[in-house]
């Protein structure tokens, strides 16, 4: 029996939304024909794998879900190796970042910028994306527009996504240098509570700063519009009662006015986390959680004391 491998990709992407709709939006296809690609998988294995009504996975499709998976994965992996882009070979791996204002290529950059050669197979670059937020990079490593993803995740995580935590990066406060306690040499995130907190957007698309403000009783919160790191810690000096959080090794603008002052008892801790499409097969995805874990080791990145630390989400394990 030869498996047709567009039907099975069909079949696996419906699986994972649990939404003909939405499969056939992520693989550009109309629904009408997403649906007789799956109709024609199930003819040919002579079997339901969804039920129709509620989409969900009959017992025949849940058993055969891991095993198409697998068969992308080998395919992808086959094509991959052969495909000529110009250069010596293999096409780059196609990494996309999210939560731009904490410059997430910088740690990126500290774990591949030695050994992309080796991490994309001689193709001598990481493709960068641009993704806005988890839910539009989370859209990409489904349909298949990046090979892996960089940043903050949190819960829930779509079910078809596997990711790996790379770093826990300290948190300061930032503040006007007219802030009533500017000249502290360290606070206690609970000292905040007074104060206003400014964000760059919506709080409810912000996870970390609004944990951080239900934990520890920030009341007054404050946005403005994300147009960028200098523009947003220039906000935050207007008013003496603003402060904002940034991850300790951002590089911070020349911002006259501007305070860091770092957190203690506890140190809140920004995650970082490398995230991919389980059963992805590019053969660079297993080199860059390789070169993840190894930096991580070298830079003591995983450290966490819960008796010292803070995080929303706290780990479960490297």
């Amino acid at each position: 029996m030869d498996l047709d491998m567009a039907q099975v990709r069909a079949f696996v992407r419906v699986a994972e939304e649990l939404h003909f709709g939405r499969a056939a939006g992520t693989l550009g296809l109309s629904q009408q024909a997403l649906s007789k690609r799956v109709a024609r998988l199930e003819s040919l294995l002579g079997t339901t794998l969804l039920h129709r009504g509620g989409v969900g996975l009959t017992e025949a499709g849940r058993r055969f879900l891991p095993a198409a998976r697998q068969a992308l994965a080998a395919a992808d992996a086959a094509v991959a190796a052969v495909t000529p882009d110009g250069r010596r070979g293999g096409r780059p791996l196609r990494v996309d970042v999210w939560g731009h204002l904490y410059a997430p290529m910088r740690t990126l950059a500290e774990v591949a910028g030695g050994v992309a050669d080796d991490i994309t197979g001689g193709a001598g670059e990481l493709a960068l994306g641009h993704g806005r937020d988890l839910p539009s990079v989370t859209a990409a490593l489904l349909r298949g527009d990046a090979d892996a993803a960089f940043g903050r995740v949190h819960p829930p995580l779509h079910p078809a996504l596997s990711h790996r935590l790379v770093r826990l990066e300290p948190v300061d406060a930032v503040l006007s240098a007219d802030h009533p306690l500017a000249a502290e040499p360290a606070l206690r995130p609970d000292q905040l509570s007074g104060g206003l907190l400014w964000a760059p957007g919506a709080l409810d698309r912000l996870d970390f700063l609004h944990r951080f403000a239900e934990r520890f009783g920030v009341r007054d919160i404050a946005t403005g519009v994300n147009l960028g790191l200098a523009h947003f810690l220039a906000e935050v000096t207007h008013d003496p009662r603003r402060f904002s959080l940034l991850p300790a090794d951002v590089p911070v603008p020349d911002v006259p006015g501007l305070r860091c002052v770092p957190l203690v008892d506890p140190t809140p801790l920004y995650a970082w986390s490398l995230v991919w499409r389980t059963g992805h097969g590019h053969p660079g995805l297993a080199r860059l959680t390789a070169a993840c874990a190894a930096r991580a080791g070298r830079a003591r990145w995983l450290e966490y004391d819960p008796a010292r630390d803070w995080l929303p989400e706290p780990p479960s394990g490297p």
